[in-house]
């Protein structure tokens, strides 16, 4: 066991110390009151190099006006 513990310690601090900084740019996930006919869905990306990107797409609540915007504009 004394001959593990020089490796088991620096191991635990590097996996305490990863965890820190990936977790450090998530934000809790924040419900929008403001729209109450739209849902709001978030995707966030991180590459892990510094890199990554966030998109927000408002998504109707109501099922036919979803539908409507999978029917091309040219049709009725």
């Amino acid at each position: 066991m004394d001959g593990l513990l020089p490796f088991l310690i620096p191991a635990v601090v590097a996996l305490v110390a990863l965890n820190a900084w990936v977790g450090r740019n998530r934000s809790g996930l924040v419900e929008e009151e403001d729209d109450p006919d739209n849902h709001v869905l978030r995707s966030d990306y991180q590459s892990g190099m510094g890199g990554g990107a966030q998109r927000t797409w408002k998504v109707p609540k109501d099922p036919d006006a979803y539908a409507r915007l999978f029917v091309p504009k040219d049709k009725d």
